[in-house]
């Protein structure tokens, strides 16, 4: 009997661990494997057009900045800057778009400002503030869809999303990393909480929220 219960106790122990891991793992608290577009035979893509003229195309300069950003390690708050770009060491998710996107040559927040300014009828917005409206995941939706190329939200087709293109979900958004998981589905570059451990993660697959994806040049 008493070898019975030690059993039964061994098994729920098991399945409990089983279950806990694959939570970590879920949640990305346990990183994934990374492969690139060359496990997958995919050509990586290269803009032709460098905006800021440092020698580096948009689409690896947009990627590396975001890389460069999250490496600050930046803490998730949201917060109200005079500066509008944050100037500590806080941000949101909009944030990391918007350095990848700043030190590529595109400044958002003027070029946000100038949309809505020539384009109210298109943004929910009541009162124009240059310094917050960029860093709100509705307008940059708007933006994109009126100034980028619109590409697929099929995760599937795996040749079309490319490390430094931008996915937008309905209240979030993040660059697409370079890395991929075994499937071919990248992993993205974003910051979504105060709990977060990595800032590159395998979400695509656990989201069913993509409502853009889409490319600067």
């Amino acid at each position: 009997m008493r070898k019975r219960i030690l059993s039964i106790i061994i098994l729920v122990l098991g399945i409990l661990i089983i279950v806990i891991l694959y939570g970590l793992y879920h949640f990305n608290y346990i990183p994934h494997k990374k492969y690139t577009n060359k496990d997958f035979n995919i050509q990586t893509y290269k803009s032709n057009i460098d905006k800021d003229n440092d020698g580096v195309d948009d689409q690896i300069d947009i990627l590396n900045n975001a890389k460069d950003y999250i490496k600050t390690n930046p803490k998730y708050k949201s917060k109200y800057y005079a500066t509008g770009y944050p100037d500590d060491e806080y941000g949101v998710c909009t944030d990391v778009v918007a350095f990848a996107l700043k030190n590529a040559g595109y400044d958002l927040m003027n070029l946000v400002n100038e949309h809505i300014k020539t384009n109210k009828n298109l943004y929910d917005i009541d009162v124009i503030d240059k310094n917050i409206d960029f860093r709100r995941v509705q307008n940059l939706k708007v933006y994109l869809d009126n100034n980028a190329i619109a590409l697929t939200t099929d995760i599937n087709k795996i040749k079309e999303w490319q490390g430094g293109d931008i996915v937008v979900f309905k209240n979030h958004i993040g660059i697409v990393s370079d890395n991929r998981n075994k499937k071919g589905i990248n992993f993205i570059i974003h910051h979504a909480n105060f709990y977060q451990r990595y800032y590159e993660e395998d979400i695509l697959e656990y989201r069913n929220d993509i409502v853009g994806h889409y490319r600067i040049s």
